[in-house]
């Protein structure tokens, strides 16, 4: 399957990293995809070899998110969570973000809209981290590669699903 649109990668300022996808599906379904644990760990997978054995979603203002992902392969986890603090379904969703590992310099607000446009829906997530140098650090790790492999797998989910 060919993937709907190319990923979009900006850095809009000294903190910020801004990534956008075009998704053949109507908003509602791509934000339950985003929002729902039985989809969330199907998709936001990162690259190949990866699973996702912790996808603990309480989706409300105030509510707590857990993910741990797990290298089948090496055994390696990464995990992280935060905090929804504003949900406005399926437009917009905002969160705080924080790894185990806090590689990113301290928790990161992340908010993420869905637009659709006849049929088709534009995600864009925009980053803010605490510093210049966590951005770009963060960037460093190959995120939007992980990012892009993660929305590939939501391409083929979107199409299974919309079957």
């Amino acid at each position: 399957m060919s993937k709907s649109a190319p990923l979009q990668v900006t850095t809009p300022s000294d903190r910020e990293v801004v990534v956008s996808r075009a998704f053949a599906a109507p908003r509602g379904m791509v934000f339950d995809a985003h929002t729902k644990p039985d989809l969330v760990r199907r998709w936001l997978l990162g690259p190949p070899g990866w699973t996702m054995p912790v996808c603990e979603i309480d989706l409300r203002i105030g509510g707590k998110y857990r993910y741990v992902w797990r290298h089948d392969a090496s055994g390696q986890e990464m995990g992280m969570g935060g905090t929804f603090k504003e949900i406005t379904r399926p437009t917009r969703i905002v969160i705080t973000q924080l790894f185990d590992e806090d590689w990113t310099g301290g928790e990161t607000i992340v908010v993420t809209e869905f637009a659709e446009q006849q049929g088709k829906t534009t995600v864009t997530t925009k980053v803010q981290y605490a510093s210049r140098e966590a951005r770009d650090a963060a960037l460093k790790t190959g995120m939007t590669t992980g990012m892009e492999a993660g929305y590939d797998r939501l391409d083929s989910l979107l199409t299974e699903e919309k079957r």
